[in-house]
């Protein structure tokens, strides 16, 4: 190999490497924070989506389901954004800006959509300092994650 082949070398986009670590980072992050404001029940609540208000009392399967939900849907948001920024490359070139308002964005459709329609369908009203506290949680602890790993990984 020559030098001039090696400098013009292009890095390959490595689309699930940045959907893995992106979905692993924003599920960690968000589940770790949901850990810290709720308990350690946080998991069963999730699983509870799925499975109806019952398993809230569920046991280690309603648990660990609940821990696998959590980071599907991570992995999906960061899928969602990896998918977006290859029509929209300023996702990845304004990765801050983008992130934080992204991560406004997966609050909106969690909350509004998903949880709604959920198995425990879950609206409003909301509080005034959980809206707050969830949409910092999801600007910061999914969105951002999502966003510079996709800016890292999919060059």
């Amino acid at each position: 190999m020559s030098v001039a082949s090696t400098v013009l070398q292009v890095p390959r986009p490595r689309p699930l490497l940045a959907i893995f670590v992106g979905g692993m980072l924003a599920g960690s992050l968000d589940l770790g924070s949901a850990f810290v404001t709720y308990g350690a029940g946080v998991p069963r609540v999730i699983a509870a989506g799925i499975l109806g208000p019952p398993a809230v009392h569920g046991g280690i399967g309603t648990y660990v389901l609940g821990i696998a939900l959590q980071f599907f849907i991570a992995t999906s948001a960061a899928a969602v954004y990896y998918a977006a920024s290859r029509k929209l490359v300023f996702l990845k070139e304004h990765a801050l800006v983008c992130g934080l308002f992204y991560g406004i964005a997966v609050f909106l459709v969690m909350n509004l959509i998903v949880v709604p329609l959920s198995a425990l369908h879950g609206r409003g009203p909301f509080q005034l300092a959980g809206l707050i506290q969830g949409l910092l949680v999801h600007m910061f602890l999914i969105g951002l994650p999502i966003s510079f790993s996709v800016r890292q990984f999919a060059k």
